[in-house]
């Protein structure tokens, strides 16, 4: 796992404290909705993250996505379970964002998918990575700015069937960063069927 993630520097991480927006999860002036989200309705119900994207846990979350440490996947969705076993609304099953089949060969997992096993084996939820799919290839969300970010990932996603119809999903991811993708995927779950969609990432930037 390295000594750089140690117990004590998991201690360090930067959590993200309230007041945040009741829907997205941004930093907020009050436990309430945020003026984009009054301005612009998301169809998720709410976005939560655990901790901020920065020192340390940004270099596990890269070492996890980028350079092949899965067994960072155990530590970090942990982290993740035990804030949704404190805060989470009541879900049936969990879901993670999935990647585009191209990107998933040449990576070899999906570091989402791995978060959200763990998730899933402590808290008690079956896990389905089979029915949300993303059926058209995008471009690293990291290059782009907030409006290309939703235009990158629009109509991304889809349903393969019905499998979900009627449940209430605790969507998964790493990092959120405008909630483009969690959004999209949201939309495609509803159009699937789905009757609530919660999302959950490890981190996301501190508001500047």
């Amino acid at each position: 796992m390295g000594a750089w993630l140690c117990a004590e520097c998991i201690s360090r991480f930067p959590r993200v404290e309230p007041p945040i927006c009741f829907r997205c999860g941004d930093a907020a002036v009050a436990d309430e909705l945020c003026p984009r989200c009054r301005n612009s309705p998301l169809q998720i119900e709410s976005i939560r993250s655990v901790m901020y994207f920065e020192g340390v846990l940004r270099e596990a979350i890269h070492a996890l996505k980028y350079r092949g440490r899965t067994v960072l996947a155990e530590p970090l969705g942990d982290l993740m379970a035990i804030y949704w076993l404190h805060h989470g609304r009541p879900v049936d099953v969990v879901v993670p964002v999935p990647l585009h089949p191209t990107r998933l060969q040449k990576r070899g997992y999906n570091q989402a998918g791995l978060l959200a096993r763990q998730i899933g084996r402590r808290v008690g939820l079956a896990v389905n990575d089979c029915v949300l799919i993303r059926h058209r290839a995008t471009l690293p969300q990291v290059e782009l700015d907030s409006s290309q970010r939703r235009e990158n990932v629009y109509a991304a996603f889809s349903c393969s069937g019905d499998a979900l119809a009627d449940t209430r999903v605790l969507l998964v991811d790493d990092v959120c960063t405008t909630g483009a993708t969690l959004e999209s995927c949201a939309v495609a779950l509803r159009e699937g069927g789905v009757r609530s969609v919660y999302a959950l990432t490890l981190a996301r930037p501190r508001q500047q």
